[in-house]
């Protein structure tokens, strides 16, 4: 089973391409209208001061701003450009090497969709179950779809900027951390997605 990143789930497809469809009949404008006005009107350079600008200017979210930019400016990365912002993320040996445990853990998941965020790496089904990024320091921090009681090892997740459908986190040390405890921790999380 490929692991590498795919991209969307078709429920997340199906959504960002209702919001490109609704722009035009909920805005006034087509996506093509909005581009040329980013790129004549907005003097910003980061993703973050990008949106915020346009919400302040035009009273557009973060959801609309991503469509918008995505194609206003393609160079900048974004969900289309999952080897570029895997490489980005995942610059430290030791947690690439928890990456790789993490993802033979779940390689024989069927129906899995990895999606590659700039600030962590996702895993799907219908719906997003688990996902993981590097931990400062070292390491690698999980969220997962359980609760926090599903194991001892688990705590509540503080601010990770994942999907609030992670009820749950763990920091995994090293590759040996993904045993058989949290193969069976991800397949529950699976199930539920």
């Amino acid at each position: 089973m490929d692991t590498k990143p795919q991209g969307l789930t078709e429920q997340q497809q199906k959504w960002f391409a209702t919001l490109r469809a609704n722009l035009e009949r909920e805005t006034g404008k087509t996506l093509e209208q909005w581009v040329e006005i980013v790129r004549r009107e907005c003097n910003e350079t980061k993703p973050r001061a990008r949106a915020e600008w346009l919400k302040a200017h035009y009273g557009l979210g973060q959801n609309r701003a991503a469509s918008i930019f995505a194609v206003a400016y393609p160079e900048s990365g974004g969900w289309d450009d999952a080897a570029g912002l895997r490489a980005a993320l995942w610059t430290d040996p030791a947690s690439t090497a928890i990456l790789a445990a993490v993802e033979a853990a779940l390689a024989d998941l069927n129906g899995l969709v990895t999606g590659q965020r700039k600030g962590y790496t996702a895993w799907s089904h219908k719906a997003q179950f688990a996902a993981l990024k590097p931990a400062k320091g070292g390491g690698a921090i999980l969220g997962l779809a359980v609760t926090p009681d599903a194991s001892p090892r688990l705590a509540e997740p503080k601010n990770e900027g994942w999907s609030e459908r992670l009820k749950a986190k763990l920091v995994l040390a090293s590759p040996a951390d993904v045993d058989a405890e949290l193969k069976a921790l991800l397949t529950a999380a699976w199930e539920r997605s």
